[in-house]
């Protein structure tokens, strides 16, 4: 295999697999809300997936770190999602759609934390051009949401499912597409120890703690921001459309990102992030009625994920031996899911008791938690 960076190969992998995000987080409380679920039975069934992810890529993690066979999982995984999904033709009652989220995000779950390792093992030493490669992943994002956005103005929200299918097998073949890689094998050295003795180091622990405030904090926003536009009088194209305005400033903090990481180090960067996303939460709970205070409020969505997510996949590539590296990846995602599924959770029970205001505003408070943790207990390193 040729020693080139396979970047194309690589972007298109990230391409489809997060048009896949872009096709559920925008939209699927409005495909379950299309089919008369209440806002309740729509907060759990969009915690199913992120309770998954709270257990799936711990078990893939620990399996690819063992094998080594990262590639294999993750297109296992893909080809796993896809048929896992398509049960959702046969029927759609609450109890049938709660089994399908579950045994789908099991599978998908699997793929990203393997492949991040992939990319990072590919990239070797240019770690900072990561974020030139992911921001494909964005592209894909808003074409997912832009697109979607306009067929379902066109088109029923019975058309949903088909879309779903058809990303999923994207990401089906663009895994065959992608070629292998291991990381280097650097041995670990005594003091860096296990795998939990590495999590006791200073900051480590601060740093997932943060993760999983970051994606609890998340909760409104992915599970009701488009219902909640909806009900302010946006159309679903105009939805899909702020969505996608959101992701493009993301790809624009994936540009110069690797230049923030040369000036300012992870903590800073990761501080930054969660006071930015306690001003957005407030800004989409009380304004998001004022297009152009809305607008913002998306631009602001390069620091919520954008700058964070950067950042974070650093510190964990850092912090970690190259055997290690799928563990620290899927704990990552773990944390995050746990984090995710609580904020779906909490979001569909106050919704409609406490109001928009008022979800929002406690997701504020809790990204204000992850920055008192992270200034307080995280080492000012850089990458």
């Amino acid at each position: 295999m040729s020693s080139a960076l396979p970047y194309w190969r690589l972007s298109g992998f990230y391409f489809f697999y997060f048009a896949l995000l872009g096709a559920t987080a925008p939209f699927l409380a409005l495909y379950f809300d299309h089919l008369g679920f209440s806002a309740a039975r729509i907060g759990e069934l969009i915690a199913i997936p992120m309770l998954m992810r709270c257990i799936a890529p711990n078990i893939w993690g620990w399996l690819g770190d063992y094998s080594g066979r990262r590639l294999a999982i993750v297109r296992f995984g893909a080809l796993c999602t896809l048929l896992c999904f398509a049960g959702i033709f046969v029927s759609q009652s609450y109890a049938w759609l709660a089994l399908i989220m579950a045994l789908h995000a099991f599978f998908w779950h699997a793929v990203l934390p393997q492949f991040e390792v992939i990319t990072f093992a590919h990239l070797k030493e240019q770690a900072t051009r990561y974020s030139k490669i992911r921001l494909w992943g964005s592209i894909g994002f808003i074409v997912a949401v832009v697109g979607l956005g306009k067929l379902f103005e066109v088109l029923s929200l019975d058309a949903y499912p088909w879309a779903l299918t058809l990303i999923m097998g994207g990401i089906v073949l663009s895994s065959w597409w992608v070629p292998n890689a291991q990381p280097l094998m650097r041995p670990n050295t005594q003091e860096q120890g296990g795998f939990i003795q590495q999590l006791r180091r200073p900051g480590i622990l601060a740093f997932y703690l943060s993760v999983g405030l970051m994606q609890l904090s998340n909760g409104p926003y992915y599970t009701f921001l488009s219902l909640h536009l909806e009900a302010l009088g946006y159309t679903r194209g105009m939805i899909g459309q702020l969505w996608a305005l959101g992701v493009l400033a993301e790809i624009v903090l994936f540009m110069v990102m690797a230049r923030l990481l040369a000036r300012y180090s992870l903590r800073t960067v990761l501080l930054a992030s969660f006071l930015i996303t306690a001003v957005r939460w407030l800004l989409l709970g009380n304004l998001a009625g004022h297009l152009p205070v809305l607008l913002f409020a998306q631009l602001m969505h390069a620091a919520t994920f954008g700058s964070f997510h950067a950042a974070a996949m650093h510190f964990v590539q850092r912090s970690f031996a190259d055997r290690q590296q799928g563990q620290g990846q899927a704990l990552y995602a773990a944390l995050a899911g746990v984090g995710g599924a609580l904020g779906a959770l909490y979001s569909g029970y106050s919704w409609h008791s406490l109001g928009a205001a008022w979800t929002f505003a406690i997701a504020s408070l809790i990204a204000l938690a992850a920055a008192v943790i992270t200034a307080r207990y995280m080492r000012d390193e850089r990458p």
